[in-house]
Protein backbone atom coordinates (compact mmCIF):
# COMPACT_ATOMS: atom_id res chain seq x y z
CA UNK A 1 0.00 0.00 0.00
CA UNK A 2 2.68 2.53 1.09
CA UNK A 3 4.80 1.92 -2.06
CA UNK A 4 1.48 3.23 -4.36
CA UNK A 5 1.71 6.23 -2.30
CA UNK A 6 3.81 9.19 -4.65
CA UNK A 7 5.21 12.17 -2.62
CA UNK A 8 5.44 15.52 -3.50
CA UNK A 9 7.74 17.23 -4.98
CA UNK A 10 8.78 19.28 -2.16
CA UNK A 11 7.33 20.20 1.00
CA UNK A 12 7.35 24.05 2.19
CA UNK A 13 7.04 27.43 0.72
CA UNK A 14 8.32 28.39 -2.80
CA UNK A 15 8.28 26.23 -6.18
CA UNK A 16 10.45 22.93 -7.37
CA UNK A 17 14.13 24.31 -8.71
CA UNK A 18 14.65 22.80 -12.78
CA UNK A 19 17.84 20.98 -12.39
CA UNK A 20 18.10 21.68 -8.63
CA UNK A 21 18.96 19.00 -6.06
CA UNK A 22 15.91 16.66 -6.45
CA UNK A 23 16.96 16.61 -10.23
CA UNK A 24 20.24 15.26 -9.82
CA UNK A 25 19.19 13.07 -7.10
CA UNK A 26 16.08 11.29 -8.64
CA UNK A 27 16.78 12.50 -12.38
CA UNK A 28 15.12 14.43 -14.13
CA UNK A 29 11.63 14.24 -14.37
CA UNK A 30 10.69 14.09 -17.97
CA UNK A 31 7.37 15.23 -20.03
CA UNK A 32 4.93 12.41 -20.93
CA UNK A 33 5.00 11.67 -24.59
CA UNK A 34 2.52 12.41 -26.76
CA UNK A 35 3.26 9.52 -29.26
CA UNK A 36 0.79 6.79 -28.60
CA UNK A 37 2.30 3.63 -26.95
CA UNK A 38 5.30 5.75 -25.78
CA UNK A 39 5.88 5.91 -21.96
CA UNK A 40 8.56 8.13 -20.33
CA UNK A 41 10.38 8.08 -17.48
CA UNK A 42 14.28 8.05 -15.87
CA UNK A 43 17.03 6.57 -17.79
CA UNK A 44 17.56 4.33 -15.24
CA UNK A 45 20.35 1.70 -16.74
CA UNK A 46 21.61 1.68 -20.05
CA UNK A 47 20.82 -0.80 -23.04
CA UNK A 48 17.83 -1.82 -24.85
CA UNK A 49 15.90 -5.12 -24.61
CA UNK A 50 12.38 -6.31 -26.15
CA UNK A 51 9.76 -8.81 -24.67
CA UNK A 52 7.00 -10.01 -23.51
CA UNK A 53 5.62 -7.82 -20.43
CA UNK A 54 4.90 -9.98 -17.43
CA UNK A 55 3.23 -7.02 -15.07
CA UNK A 56 3.50 -8.38 -11.32
CA UNK A 57 2.14 -6.51 -8.76
CA UNK A 58 3.32 -8.43 -5.59
CA UNK A 59 5.94 -11.00 -4.66
CA UNK A 60 3.14 -13.49 -4.87
CA UNK A 61 3.49 -13.22 -8.82
CA UNK A 62 6.79 -13.64 -9.11
CA UNK A 63 6.48 -17.16 -10.60
CA UNK A 64 4.72 -15.91 -13.80
CA UNK A 65 8.11 -13.96 -14.66
CA UNK A 66 9.63 -15.97 -17.22
CA UNK A 67 13.21 -15.99 -18.53
CA UNK A 68 13.81 -12.43 -20.61
CA UNK A 69 10.56 -11.02 -20.18
CA UNK A 70 10.04 -7.35 -18.97
CA UNK A 71 9.19 -7.16 -15.39
CA UNK A 72 6.78 -4.38 -14.84
CA UNK A 73 5.61 -3.15 -11.23
CA UNK A 74 5.41 0.08 -9.62
CA UNK A 75 8.73 -0.63 -7.53
CA UNK A 76 11.16 -2.89 -6.08
CA UNK A 77 13.45 -3.77 -3.16
CA UNK A 78 15.83 -6.05 -1.59
CA UNK A 79 13.09 -8.97 -1.94
CA UNK A 80 12.61 -8.43 -5.61
CA UNK A 81 16.41 -8.97 -6.44
CA UNK A 82 16.45 -12.53 -7.92
CA UNK A 83 14.23 -11.25 -10.07
CA UNK A 84 16.72 -9.41 -11.75
CA UNK A 85 18.73 -12.85 -12.70
CA UNK A 86 15.44 -13.42 -14.85
CA UNK A 87 14.70 -10.12 -16.31
CA UNK A 88 15.12 -8.74 -19.56
CA UNK A 89 14.19 -5.49 -18.41
CA UNK A 90 12.31 -3.96 -15.54
CA UNK A 91 10.06 -1.13 -16.09
CA UNK A 92 8.67 0.90 -12.59
CA UNK A 93 6.29 3.13 -12.04
CA UNK A 94 8.09 4.76 -8.93
CA UNK A 95 11.84 5.09 -8.44
CA UNK A 96 14.95 7.56 -9.03
CA UNK A 97 18.12 6.68 -10.55
CA UNK A 98 19.32 6.08 -7.15
CA UNK A 99 16.21 3.89 -6.39
CA UNK A 100 16.31 0.03 -5.64
CA UNK A 101 15.73 -0.78 -9.16
CA UNK A 102 17.73 1.36 -10.66
CA UNK A 103 20.81 0.49 -8.54
CA UNK A 104 20.14 -3.60 -8.74
CA UNK A 105 19.64 -3.26 -12.94
CA UNK A 106 22.77 -1.63 -13.51
CA UNK A 107 24.46 -4.65 -11.38
CA UNK A 108 22.73 -6.87 -13.01
CA UNK A 109 23.68 -5.46 -16.53
CA UNK A 110 19.80 -4.89 -17.60
CA UNK A 111 17.76 -1.82 -18.59
CA UNK A 112 15.60 -0.36 -17.16
CA UNK A 113 13.10 2.88 -17.11
CA UNK A 114 12.11 4.37 -13.74
CA UNK A 115 9.61 6.57 -12.86
CA UNK A 116 7.45 5.79 -16.49
CA UNK A 117 3.79 6.91 -14.53
CA UNK A 118 0.78 5.17 -15.72
CA UNK A 119 3.06 1.85 -16.57
CA UNK A 120 0.57 -0.43 -15.23
CA UNK A 121 -2.52 1.37 -16.55
CA UNK A 122 -0.93 1.57 -19.82
CA UNK A 123 0.81 -2.20 -20.23
CA UNK A 124 -1.14 -5.37 -19.89
CA UNK A 125 0.37 -8.53 -18.94
CA UNK A 126 1.50 -10.14 -22.30
CA UNK A 127 2.48 -7.37 -24.34
CA UNK A 128 5.43 -6.66 -26.39
CA UNK A 129 7.22 -4.02 -25.00
CA UNK A 130 10.91 -2.05 -26.24
CA UNK A 131 12.80 -0.65 -22.73
CA UNK A 132 15.14 1.90 -23.98
CA UNK A 133 16.85 1.99 -20.29
CA UNK A 134 19.60 4.54 -22.24
CA UNK A 135 17.19 7.32 -23.76
CA UNK A 136 14.13 6.38 -20.57
CA UNK A 137 11.28 5.35 -23.02
CA UNK A 138 9.25 2.49 -23.06
CA UNK A 139 7.20 1.45 -26.36
CA UNK A 140 4.10 -0.49 -26.54
CA UNK A 141 4.31 -2.76 -29.72
CA UNK A 142 1.36 -4.08 -29.78
CA UNK A 143 -0.98 -0.83 -28.11
CA UNK A 144 -4.42 -0.47 -28.28
CA UNK A 145 -5.67 3.07 -29.08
Amino acid sequence: RWLRIVPPLKIGAGDVEADGPRDRFFGAIREPSFQAGVLTGIAASRGVARGIARVVRSLEEIERLGPGEILVTHATSPPWTPLFAVAGAVVTEAGGILSHCAVVAREYQIPAVVGARGALQKIEDGMLVTVDGTGGTVKIENHRG
